[in-house]
């Protein structure tokens, strides 16, 4: 198979929202981690409402709520990395019959029961939260193998992750109001147990397994300096986000309106949603840590109408602007993982960025407490975070990378030795005549578009780039046997009299390399073929 023999590639699948959600096992793994997520915005809520009915002090149920969002952020790395390791369903199985079991168990224990007992029930759940949003995120690239798709449906993924903390809240309250507290958190349970077996019967996640660790390189450490940047970055995201709901408070308190304090975050997470909407239906395809880079200055500009210090009804307007640019900050910022972290370990990176987000959150919320009499000073925390993201990512632009995901449009490999000299398979040493993949518009790639080889199929990219790969992998150990002694000693023997460097190539051949006419070993630039 030679690489001129794939015709130009046909257009994209369609990527409408229709088209994504209409694919196999889409609407199933959306739905059940929607609703398995459900219990992280309804705990909360619900311990309050269960210790205060109870007797309890607010503070102890304010504690509690903390310690169980604390346990299950602080967690997920670890359950990812396990995830990464075992699959999906040997981790979240467990864990959401444990979570659910200690749900379950508090109406047994009694608000009024040991403190001491209730706080570990408590914190033992949160740790053992099954980690549904980063599973769901190492699925998407084999639900829909198409990039442009794959977008959609994470963008609509992440907006609608806001609209949990808008219903989940307003559930747990009613279910403790209507039928008491002891059933909104045993219905809590229940809600976990069904979403989760829901994404774990399908089809996918029984199947999934992440990519197998390639030597050495796949078995390192996680963390490169771009991840650290990146994660580093999105807690200046989360923290203003964290410091937006104290904002909100403050505003709820100053015009007498208390109903405000939920206005506020609904209407950020309504922004949110919306903002997933556009991203999905006007979404260009470019570098992720490009566009990431650019919704975060326009994250920044949403925030800065808030430093007027608006009326209530304006209020309402000026946080939900914001809110347009964060799903897309967070989808790119998984796609961004996508292209750093080692293949067999993106489950355990995904979930390195909930935590780093839901830390800067709690971050915001706390320096955002201790300052809630100055209104002035929390309008403009919210702009302080942005602005402390977009500052790190810009300065982190070469470290997070301006390619596309590893895997997909690469450019074929160049000898060092290419130039004047032509790209003729005469001027390598004879180990990578048999490697050699030519250069961007030399006569033997004539398959190529806009910088990168064009395919008839998604099928037959991947036979070019697994064929690719396995050159490379040769070529590496060509050189290392090549080079692994002096250039003096013994190389005459071992290239034999047919090997010349590209300083001693002749006029004949040069003139033979810039037609693409027969090369010295009597192949032809335009016939060569990959393994």
């Amino acid at each position: 198979m030679t690489l001129a023999d794939h015709p130009p590639a046909t257009a994209p699948p369609t990527a409408t929202y229709g088209a994504v959600l209409g694919s196999r096992h889409v609407a199933r793994l959306l739905a059940g981690t929607l609703t398995g997520r459900l219990p992280n915005s309804m705990v909360p809520v619900g311990l309050v409402l269960w210790i205060t009915g109870g007797g309890g002090s607010l503070a102890f149920a304010g504690m509690l709520a903390a310690l169980y969002g604390l346990a299950s952020g602080l967690s997920q790395p670890v359950k990812g990395r396990l995830m990464d390791r075992h699959g999906q369903a040997r981790v979240s199985a467990p864990a959401v019959l444990l979570n659910a079991g200690c749900l379950a168990a508090l109406p047994l224990i009694g608000a009024g029961g040991q403190p001491t007992v209730v706080t570990a029930v408590v914190g033992f759940a949160g740790l053992v939260t099954p980690p549904l949003e980063a599973g769901l995120r190492a699925l998407w690239p084999t639900v829909l193998p198409d990039l442009g798709r794959r977008r959609v449906v994470q963008a609509l993924d992440t907006g609608s992750q806001g609209l949990l903390y808008i219903v989940g809240p307003l559930l747990a309250s009613w279910l403790a109001t209507a039928h008491g507290p002891d059933t909104a958190l045993t219905t809590t349970a229940a809600l976990g147990l069904v979403g989760t077996a829901v994404v774990l019967t399908a089809a996918p996640s029984q199947t999934w397994r992440p990519p197998a660790a390639d030597g050495a390189a796949g078995r390192g450490r996680l963390m490169s300096a771009g991840l650290i940047q990146l994660f580093t970055a999105l807690a200046g995201t989360g923290f203003a986000f964290g410091a937006m709901n104290v904002w909100a408070a403050g505003m709820a308190g100053t015009h007498g309106l208390a109903m405000f304090s939920g206005v506020l975050p609904a209407a950020f997470s309504t922004g949110s949603f919306l903002g997933s909407l556009i991203y999905a239906r006007r979404a260009r395809p470019g570098p992720p840590a490009t566009q990431l880079i650019t919704t975060s200055a326009l994250f920044l500009l949403g925030w800065m109408p808030l430093l007027t210090q608006p009326g209530p009804r304006t209020a309402i307007v000026f946080t939900a602007v914001p809110g347009l640019f964060y799903t897309l900050i967070i989808t790119n910022g998984f796609h961004t993982v996508d292209v750093l972290a080692p293949p067999s370990r993106t489950t355990e990176a995904y979930a390195w960025l909930i935590l780093s987000v839901g830390t800067g959150q709690a971050a915001g919320t706390a320096l955002a407490a201790a300052l809630a009499t100055r209104l002035y000073v929390l309008a403009a925390l919210p702009a302080a975070g942005a602005a402390t993201a977009l500052t790190i990512l810009a300065l982190a632009r070469r470290d997070l990378g301006t390619t596309s995901p590893r895997g997909r449009h690469r450019r074929p490999r160049q000898h060092p030795n290419h130039g004047n000299h032509g790209n003729h398979r005469s001027n390598l040493p004879p180990h990578e005549r048999d490697t050699y993949v030519p250069v961007v518009g030399s006569p033997g790639h004539q398959a190529v578009r806009n910088g990168a080889p064009a395919y008839a199929s998604a099928a037959a990219q991947e036979e070019w780039l697994a064929a690719t790969r396995g050159q490379e992998q040769r070529a590496a150990r060509a050189r290392a046997e090549w080079f692994g002694k002096s250039p003096l000693e013994g190389t005459r023997a071992q290239a034999g009299p047919q090997w010349r460097p590209p300083a001693r190539m002749g006029p004949r051949a040069a003139a033979q390399d810039a037609s693409g006419g027969p090369s010295p070993s009597g192949t032809s630039g335009q016939q060569l073929r990959t393994p």
